[in-house]
């Protein structure tokens, strides 16, 4: 192979296009990370995560989140996504949590999430002194109106700011028993 071009070998009456395996390697790769990418996660309608900017939550950053729905048939789970540092200093978090319809019509919840067990282990998924929880908020419930839903995600402990909080969001998917087939 010469500066990355084919190399073109005679045998004979044929030709023989050799492709260096450096080409194969680079090939698989690509094809390795469509398929991870375009693999589709078929139970998610919507789902983003907002860093905290130097994992310091203040109680005014409220998280908003803005999410299309036109499938009124369908049911749906809704999952707070949570990040922290071992570094935190509670074993949960209190969310004040608003939902806003298309037709006007809003909701505001006090959450209460576990990040930690009564010993004061870790919840979720971890990796080195980072903990990823995914926390159903709400199981199998649908939405009355398609529309525009307005979601709003503000810290409600009693610090300010909250440390060792580095990223929190939401996710919707679809109920496992409504699933749609794709």
């Amino acid at each position: 192979m010469i500066n990355g071009k084919l190399e073109n070998w005679n045998v004979g009456r044929k030709k023989i296009f050799i492709i260096p395996f450096f080409h194969y390697s680079k090939l698989f790769l690509l094809s390795f990370f469509v398929i991870l990418f375009t693999s589709c996660d078929k139970t998610r309608v919507y789902e983003k995560n907002v860093k905290i900017p130097k994992f310091k939550w203040d109680m005014n950053n409220v998280l908003k989140f803005e999410v299309p729905v036109t499938d009124t048939l369908s049911s749906y789970n809704l999952y707070f996504n949570i990040r922290n540092a071992s570094g935190y200093s509670y074993s949960n978090l209190f969310l004040f949590f608003t939902v806003r319809a298309p037709n006007g019509k809003a909701e505001r919840d006090t959450v209460e999430i576990e990040l930690a067990d009564q010993t004061g282990r870790w919840k979720g998924d971890g990796l080195g002194d980072i903990w990823d929880n995914k926390v159903l908020f709400k199981r199998d419930f649908r939405f009355p109106v398609s529309g525009t839903y307005f979601f709003e995600m503000e810290q409600a402990m009693r610090v300010n700011p909250l440390k060792y909080i580095m990223d929190a969001g939401i996710r919707l998917e679809y109920a496992e028993k409504t699933k749609r087939q794709g």
